[in-house]
């Protein structure tokens, strides 16, 4: 399939040219943006029905999807490779992807965007998180040496073959370490080539205009409840274009669920359930007008085919 054109309206989105050797920064008049978290084919659906610009699949949603375990790095990158191209294949909407620490060191980032490459995806964030936790360090989180941090950013970049795929620079510094090392590793992925930088753990707009005054790439803001960071316009101001607000939308798919089958094992009719879905809702994130004019076209007999 191709993929060019969603990876083209992600950059516009952003503001980004796919030129990752210049300093790009996106046009102040540029808006931020929240991505519709997604994690299968319907969610997408819904996401791209309702108009959101962009949708965001993530490590800790696709563990939940594809294993029902806890975001602890132990899928493996061809489980979520399938799991997005499954998602692109069924939508048009853009989607940037939380590839972990690339599923290894930088030979295995290069795989990681081959695979998610031809997978459909429109962005990928590589973050410098020391993944899986290692012994003696289960609770507690490391960064990589920033120099191999670097290290896989540039075999992001050299990795891919459409330029138009969007890689993005993650740290979690701010939160980890301190915000003078934030920015100092913003500063080095963006001259590795990162067209983007994803900063998570900010919590004062200080911190925010610190880093905005010190890199000269779109942002991408994890997410955050701090109420300093949930104005918009603010954040637009600052080059943040997009605002990650977290992954309800998983965890309240499955209460509804829990709820439903809780209630037929209680004993409630089915005519009773609450909160169901219309015929014409599933009719429409099913793509059921196509199928039925695709077995019109295809099936119908030698009489529609004359």
């Amino acid at each position: 399939m191709d993929w060019r054109a969603r990876r083209e309206r992600f950059r516009a989105l952003i503001g980004a040219q796919p030129d990752s050797t210049a300093p790009t920064t996106a046009p102040t008049a540029a808006t931020c943006v929240h991505p519709a978290s997604v994690f299968d084919p319907i969610s997408a659906r819904i996401a791209e029905d309702l108009g959101f610009e962009l949708g965001m699949f993530a490590g800790s949603t696709a563990s939940l999807t594809v294993l029902g375990a806890p975001d602890l790095i132990v899928l493996t990158l061809s489980e979520f490779a399938q799991q997005a191209l499954r998602i692109n294949r069924a939508c048009t909407l853009p989607l940037a992807v939380d590839a972990d620490h690339g599923y290894g060191n930088a030979l295995n980032v290069r795989r990681t965007v081959q695979e998610l490459e031809t997978a459909g995806i429109s962005a990928m964030s590589i973050e410098d998180t020391e993944l899986p936790a290692v012994f003696g360090h289960a609770r507690s989180q490391r960064l990589l040496p920033l120099h191999e941090g670097v290290g896989k950013i540039r075999a992001a970049i050299e990795a891919r073959e459409d330029p138009s795929l969007v890689i993005c620079g993650r740290t979690s510094a701010a939160a980890i370490t301190s915000l003078d090392d934030a920015i100092a590793r913003g500063k080095a992925y963006q001259a590795a080539g990162a067209d983007m930088l994803f900063f998570v753990g900010l919590k004062t707009r200080a911190q925010l205009d610190a880093i905005a005054s010190a890199v000269q790439r779109p942002i991408f803001l994890g997410g955050t409840s701090a109420p300093e960071l949930l104005d918009r316009d603010y954040l637009a101001s600052r080059g943040v274009r997009i605002s990650l607000q977290g992954h309800q939308a998983i965890t309240a798919g499955y209460r509804a669920v829990y709820d439903t089958l809780r209630a037929l094992r209680e004993g409630v009719p089915p005519s009773q359930l609450r909160g169901l879905p219309d015929a014409a809702f599933m009719r429409r994130v099913t793509r059921d007008a196509d199928y039925e004019r695709w077995l019109d076209d295809y099936l119908g007999g030698a009489e529609n085919n004359a």
